[in-house]
């Protein structure tokens, strides 16, 4: 007898139907008067026949047509969703499926986790859907070594008078987590890193209960997880335990084939059972810092991705500007030698070197009289350095936490014993993560100057806000303003949260970490950071048409035919909110890094650094006039 899960009013009805001759107008109906019978004033109608309604899948929003018989329309225990008239349009219409969620790709290639070797890219892909989840025998064997602990004493327990001998077996947990839920993507990456922390072998889990957690996983099967409610100390409590409520079929979960869905129904829809939490296991699922630590993979990624593609759109500016490269010069970061630093600086001397790719627009001002630049574009390698090894520094923490033990009690099979500690604090993570924030919010800083001096014809010598006929046409003038407004919030949005800490559980849990907080803000600075260059990135490929028929570099030629393959030269004002979009996207997908880095590296095989002396002749203001170098700071020509 097939059966579907029906959506009625933010409830969800199992409608058995005996026959696949009946119609969809038959299973909106029956929904209906199932509704209406749960309810004591009938749901507000007087009969079913008098409601007014349509029906859609839950998976695409794709309307039914009423007359179509079920068995050639509906898959059996598919998800639907009815529609009543006017609810649509109501406060209290309740949604059955997050919006703007894509379906994740139903693959077969796994990842083996072991609880040692997951490194924050192979979290943000779990997240992607793009691997199903498989234990390593040995994660098996330490699994089943644990829980063996687990069961001896549970024996123990039973049959002696042993009093202290105890087991913690929190099954009843209160469920307090407040605001949106996480995203799918992110809830994966939370439930993924879950799986990674108990095949450690230190929680007592048993491996029934971890195949079941991994078994949802792979079906994509992911509980309601609010995203507010953890002060980051005995573990990400509040968190984990919707991530362990959905999985005892309570609470909702989300499906692609379901949307949001009561948890028993999902998990059913999926061949899926509840699981059955034995002693232990319901403080194995909920003890730890993974709520931190999983946003905190996804912000060191994209982080990562935005400070080297903020070397390319700043290297892009400079050309607009007319800037120098002998500020790039090779001995000069050598002698300050920050890994971070002399890595951007190579970046910049491969985009740029004339001598590699021919500039025409280098070449137009090379015996300019101008000395030096302001430092927006002749500090990059100090400014964006240290962003970089930043991003480094809290890499390494970040991938050491997410391959650590985290629960409390801990169970070690080779001593035989269940120890209570303290790693479930999450103090190494937040203070990593406000970390990240405050370094690399500097490359929105200094990204908003470059694009003022870009829209400021005083600085520039291009046409104000960067589009002819300023009286009429405001150009970049209101997107500088967004650049501006994105800075200023990033600056409250970086003071660390982990200076904070309350006391909490009857002042047990005395001292947090707050690290939820660090986490969340950590990611929205990194959008603002990522927003603030896409503006600048097309302010920029918008100077380049002021300066045509003049051509960059090559790289720097194939950066702005990607940006123009999606966004078209701005020649007076029009709606530019899809252009920063667009632009942001790119970021984001990294494809400005995948059109530069093939000349980025082939200019790295081709110049292995040289050690060279470095001659005091060699700063003479004549050399440094025989090189390109237009820039309007002048401020500081007293070091030369």
């Amino acid at each position: 007898m097939p059966r579907y899960t029906v959506h009625v009013r933010g409830e969800w009805l199992a409608v058995p139907c005996l026959t696949g001759a009946n119609t969809v107008r038959w299973l909106g109906k029956e929904a209906v008067r199932r509704y209406m019978k749960n309810k004591p004033d009938n749901g507000g109608f007087a009969s079913v026949e008098e409601v007014k309604f349509c029906v859609q899948r839950c998976k695409s929003f794709g309307l039914l047509d009423l007359d179509d018989t079920l068995d050639n329309t509906l898959e059996d225990n598919e998800f639907v969703e009815v529609v009543i008239e006017g609810d649509v349009m109501s406060s209290d219409f309740i949604a059955s499926k997050l919006e703007g969620v894509d379906l994740y790709p139903l693959l077969s290639i796994y990842i083996y986790l072991d609880g040692n070797s997951l490194t924050p890219e192979d979290l943000v892909n779990l997240g992607k859907g793009l691997y199903k989840i498989k234990l390593t025998p040995e994660a098996e064997a330490k699994v089943r070594q644990s829980r063996e602990v687990i069961e001896r004493i549970l024996t123990l327990i039973r049959f002696s008078s042993l009093s202290e001998i105890s087991v913690c077996n929190l099954e009843n947990v209160v469920i307090a987590g407040v605001g949106k839920p996480l995203i799918p993507e992110r809830s994966r990456m939370l439930l993924a890193l879950r799986i990674n922390v108990l095949a450690k072998g230190y929680s007592g889990i048993s491996l029934e209960t971890l195949q079941q957690v991994i078994e949802a996983f792979n079906a994509s099967c992911l509980p309601y997880i609010p995203e507010k409610g953890t002060v980051g100390a005995s573990g990400d409590l509040a968190p984990l335990s919707h991530l362990a409520l959905g999985f005892i079929g309570e609470g909702k979960m989300w499906s692609p084939k379901s949307g949001w869905a009561d948890a028993k129904y999902v998990l059913q829809a999926h061949g899926l059972k509840p699981i059955t939490l034995k002693p232990k296991e319901g403080l194995a699922l909920i003890n730890g810092t993974q709520m931190i630590s999983s946003l905190g993979c996804e912000a060191v990624e994209r982080a990562s991705a935005i400070a080297r593609q903020s070397d390319i759109v700043a290297a892009l500016t400079l050309e607009v500007l007319k800037g120098t490269t002998r500020a790039f010069d090779t001995d000069i970061h050598a002698v300050r030698a920050h890994r971070g630093q002399i890595e951007v600086a190579f970046r910049f001397r491969s985009l740029l070197d004339s001598d590699h790719h021919p500039s025409e627009i280098a070449e137009s001002h090379r015996f300019c009289d101008r000395v030096q630049d302001a430092y927006t574009l002749r500090c990059c390698p100090q400014v964006h350095g240290v962003a970089n090894d930043t991003i480094a520094f809290v890499k390494d923490i970040i991938t050491t936490e997410i391959n650590s033990a985290t629960d409390n009690p801990m169970v070690f099979a080779e001593r035989g014993e269940i120890i209570s500690g303290g790693n479930f604090h999450g103090e190494y993570p937040a203070k990593a993560l406000d970390y990240l924030a405050i370094g690399v919010h500097e490359l929105a800083a200094i990204s908003e100057r470059r694009i003022e001096r870009l829209c400021n014809p005083s600085l520039s010598e291009l046409p104000a806000f960067l589009v002819t006929e300023g009286g009429l046409n405001s150009g970049f003038m209101i997107a500088h303003c967004t650049a501006a407004a994105l800075v200023s919030e990033n600056k409250a949005l970086c003071h660390p949260s982990s200076v904070d800490s309350l006391s909490t559980s009857a002042a047990t849990e005395d001292h947090v970490s707050m690290g939820g907080w660090a986490a969340r803000k950590a990611l929205k600075v990194i959008e603002h950071v990522e927003q603030v260059l896409a503006i600048e990135l097309l302010a920029a490929c918008q100077g380049i048409e002021f300066l045509r028929p003049l051509r960059t570099t090559t790289p720097l030629e194939k950066v702005y035919d990607l940006v123009r393959s999606g966004v078209r030269p701005w020649l007076k004002d029009r709606f530019m909110a899809p252009d920063i979009e667009a632009a942001h996207r790119l970021l984001v997908e990294q494809k400005v890094w995948e059109v530069a880095e093939p000349y980025i590296e082939k200019y790295r095989l081709e110049h292995i650094p040289e050690s060279r002396p470095v001659s005091p002749t060699a700063f003479s203001l004549d050399s440094l006039r025989m090189n390109k170098c237009v820039g309007t700071d002048h401020s500081d020509q007293n070091e030369l």
